[in-house]
């Protein structure tokens, strides 16, 4: 499911013309995101993009940080979407490790699909547009957490909490460092040793558990 812009608008497109001029905006300040980068990003370009004037774009933005930040919104929620339903479609596997191992292709895949997207989240962001990045970690946590109490990872016996942060900031930098950095290292190398890791960890804890309940 696509979300529509949530950033606030000078006023909200009531027509079919106006919906479609706001589209065309939002379009153009994704292109222009990725090819000039958050701070090089300006209303003049968007604009030009979109093949509107200026003014046109000023009726509905008061300023790029209101387009962007409503274009960040938009394919972040795409990308996040795209992530959630990969993990869900994998909690059905009964391999634990082919679960954790499509998950983690999965998000590779959606990572390096969306590396202009991630270059601007990870590098280019002020600090003021930081939530962008916090909310797209936040739902991955929640997942995760899912995926581990699938695992029978008890809420009751471990501190499943801290165990999908602890996997999830991990999973995070390897990826992105992978996506970003593009080293000489093949794909699948990357989801084999990253399945192999979290499997591990996860083997560790389980087992620490039913030691405990021995």
């Amino acid at each position: 499911m696509t979300s529509g812009p949530r950033r606030q608008l000078r006023r909200e497109p009531t027509q079919q013309r106006s919906r479609a001029m706001v589209e065309r905006i939002i379009t153009a300040g994704y292109a222009v995101l990725l090819e000039h980068g958050y701070e090089r990003a300006s209303t003049a370009r968007i604009a030009a993009r979109a093949e509107i004037s200026p003014g046109s774009l000023y009726q509905y933005f008061p300023d790029k940080h209101a387009v962007l930040g409503t274009v960040i919104d938009r394919y972040t929620d795409r990308l996040r979407n795209r992530v959630s339903r990969a993990f869900v479609g994998n909690l059905a596997n009964p391999s634990p490790d082919e679960s954790v191992r499509g998950s983690v292709l999965a998000l590779l895949e959606a990572l390096e699909d969306n590396a202009g997207l991630i270059r601007v989240l990870y590098e280019q962001l002020p600090p003021t547009a930081d939530t962008h990045r916090h909310d797209f970690r936040n739902r991955i946590d929640e997942l995760v957490t899912t995926v581990l109490l699938s695992l029978n990872v008890d809420r009751g016996t471990e501190p499943v909490d801290a165990i999908a942060w602890v996997l999830v900031r991990s999973v995070e930098n390897l990826t992105i460092s992978y996506v970003l950095d593009r080293p000489e290292i093949s794909r699948e190398i990357v989801v084999e040793e990253l399945t192999r890791l979290i499997t591990g960890y996860l083997a560790e804890r389980i087992e620490l558990r039913e030691r405990r309940n021995d």
